[in-house]
């Protein structure tokens, strides 16, 4: 994406966010697109993975509140009306979760169904967090586990051809994929509470959210223009994600598995990352330290040889 963007004169850093300088102010308004196929066949709870995409990318800039969605809709002439309710009741919804609300949209009509819309919000420019700006010896904090793309494909397969996946437990596997769908459907705006409620959060040097690049991808994107490196060590994933990627060849563990509303990725001090994890444990936020920031080689992001898989299922 950055080397397009070069080519039709738009350099600059890749962040989750358009930022544009409010005149006459110390503020910074923030706005996030963002449109995607169905992954689930529940309208309501589609439109809620969608409303919890777009605004995870304000959130991931460090912006306390979004302002409002703009929601777009894609639709096939011959989708039932209630459909297209449901996915908006499921927006609907979650923009109420965070304390939030639909401010308008755009509707048209497409042989294949699309969801999204636009999202923003307002940061001091003080309080900015970028992609951009991990250090030497930082240590890598994610707070939701890895594994939406082959659970996801899971809940497909149950559907279409559970024969399939005969050697699993398949009471086991619906407990995975509706924790799955609880993890898309759960907001990052707790991650940025936490972090506003320090008076000095200096020691969180740069932030991002994991979607469709995964882990490895997006810390990848953290190391753009610097001469830094990172080493994955220990990967949080939802119960048979791992198996799953195994047999259906999903890249889970090269950590290039694709997410859908994943956790926050931040860069953070050595000498605080205890400390903000323990904070973030106390605000009722799952968090696993991944990995590291290093200097071996520039934009490098390594898989340990001696890499943890933890599995984590729903409490």
């Amino acid at each position: 994406m950055s080397r397009l963007l070069e080519k039709v004169g738009l350099q600059g850093l890749t962040e989750d966010c358009s930022i544009t300088p409010v005149p006459n102010s110390n503020l910074l308004l923030l706005q996030n697109i963002d449109i995607f196929t169905p992954i689930v066949d529940e309208p309501e709870i589609m439109g809620e993975i969608a409303a919890c995409n777009v605004t995870n990318d304000v959130f991931a800039m460090n912006v306390p509140e979004i302002s409002g969605m703009l929601v777009f809709l894609a639709m096939d002439t011959q989708m039932p009306m209630e459909v297209a309710e449901g996915i908006m009741n499921g927006v609907n919804r979650f923009m109420k979760k965070i304390k939030s609300k639909v401010t308008g949209g755009h509707t048209i009509y497409s042989e294949w169904p699309l969801i999204g819309g636009e999202a923003s919000g307002f940061v001091d420019k003080d309080k900015l967090l970028r992609k951009q700006g991990a250090k030497e010896g930082d240590k890598l904090i994610l707070t939701k586990p890895l594994g939406i793309q082959p659970i996801m494909a899971v809940y497909r397969i149950l559907k279409d051809t559970p024969e399939i996946l005969e050697n699993y437990s398949i009471g086991k596997l619906i407990e995975s994929v509706d924790f799955a769908i609880e993890l898309m459907t759960t907001s990052n705006q707790p991650v940025v509470n936490t972090i506003h409620s320090y008076e000095d959060f200096s020691f969180i040097h740069s932030m991002t959210d994991v979607t469709g690049f995964g882990l490895a991808g997006h810390t990848r994107e953290m190391l753009e223009n610097t001469n830094l490196s990172a080493l994955i060590e220990r990967v949080p994933s939802i119960k048979f994600a791992k198996e799953v990627s195994n047999d259906f060849n999903y890249p889970l563990d090269c950590c290039e598995s694709t997410e859908t509303a994943g956790g926050m990725l931040m860069a953070v001090d050595p000498t605080r990352v205890e400390d903000f994890s323990e904070k973030l444990t106390e605000n009722h936020i799952p968090n696993w330290i991944v990995g590291l920031i290093d200097k071996k080689q520039p934009d490098l992001v390594k898989i340990s040889d001696k890499i943890e898989f933890e599995e984590v299922s729903k409490n």
